[in-house]
């Protein structure tokens, strides 16, 4: 199956490419720059192996963007700017509605022109400020998901990830406990947004038309460990012991490296997501004490910095 990743040369597209080829789907990435992972070999048994495609372009483009359609099965909407471009006002408000809305009615119109049924559109659990730039780019964008799937009879999955951008991307934080403090707040990391992708396009290759007229909009969280009595019961018995209860023997280690104990994480209702795609997110706060103490401040990700 060929897989066309939009904006595929991100964190999150070349997440997906090393396991779409692990499957063997062949993923199309269609971005302005090439992904700085290496283009797979046929294997030494003499099989051979599904290669990442690139095509370069930009979703702005319409001659770009249909061409680029052909012999693809289905298409992964990935291409976006994001809420940091818009809380460090990189991006105008003309530059959000370019990409996030004309960019997201481009990609499903030329699927529509090219009969393509099957469409993964990542928005944002960002819909929720829907009067902020980005928010309401995503509730735009959801609009022409929800249109589109009616419209044109397509089968459309729409994933609402909180922001998930890695620990390894230098560009967005200066080292792992810079995203370590934000992840703690509560959060989901993208090898668990990557989940939630692949499951997605395991569901539609085996529902076919399941969804026609019926689009889903489905939040991605991360795991934890905390039950929701326990977040209406926060720290009832002591700053810090809804901490404690869970990882007490990291609490002295949280305190050396600048986290909060304290900190009331918010955590996201993702019951829809599960029940639908068995999606099971697997990192947690405990994953994430868990490499610090095993790699220090550094984290476990120093060699993958982008």
């Amino acid at each position: 199956m060929k897989v066309l990743l939009t904006g595929g040369s991100g964190d999150l597209g070349q997440m997906l490419c090393s396991s779409l080829t692990g499957m063997g789907h062949t993923p199309v990435v269609f971005d302005l720059r090439k992904p700085t992972l290496k283009t797979l070999e046929p294997a030494k048994n003499g099989l051979n192996v599904p290669k990442v495609e690139f095509i370069k372009g930009s979703i702005e483009k319409r001659e770009e963007l249909k061409p680029a359609l052909e012999g693809i099965d289905i298409i992964v909407h990935i291409a976006a700017w994001h809420g940091i471009h818009e809380f460090r006002q990189e991006k105008t408000v003309y530059e959000f509605f370019d990409l996030n809305v004309s960019g997201t009615f481009n990609v499903f119109q030329a699927a529509a022109e090219a009969n393509i049924k099957d469409i993964i559109f990542i928005s944002s659990s960002s819909i929720e400020e829907r009067f902020a730039i980005y928010g309401h780019s995503k509730v735009l964008g959801e609009e022409i998901a929800r249109a589109y799937a009616h419209r044109h009879e397509m089968n459309v999955i729409t994933l609402r990830p909180r922001a998930f951008i890695p620990p390894w991307n230098s560009k967005i934080y200066s080292n792992f406990i810079e995203w370590a403090k934000w992840f703690s707040r509560g959060a989901v990391h993208i090898s668990d947004v990557a989940q939630a992708v692949i499951k997605s396009i395991e569901f539609l290759s085996l529902n076919t038309d399941r969804l026609k007229y019926n689009p889903v909009f489905l939040t991605v969280d991360g795991a934890y460990q905390y039950s929701d009595e326990d977040l209406a019961a926060w720290d009832l018995d002591g700053a810090g012991s809804s901490f404690r209860k869970y990882y007490n023997q990291f609490y002295d280690l949280a305190v050396e490296m600048g986290l909060d104990p304290t900190l009331k994480p918010k955590k996201l209702d993702i019951s829809e997501t599960s029940a639908l795609l068995n999606y099971r997110p697997l990192y947690s706060m405990k994953t994430l004490l868990l490499e610090l103490k095993m790699y220090g401040s550094a984290g476990p990700y120093a060699d993958r910095k982008s």
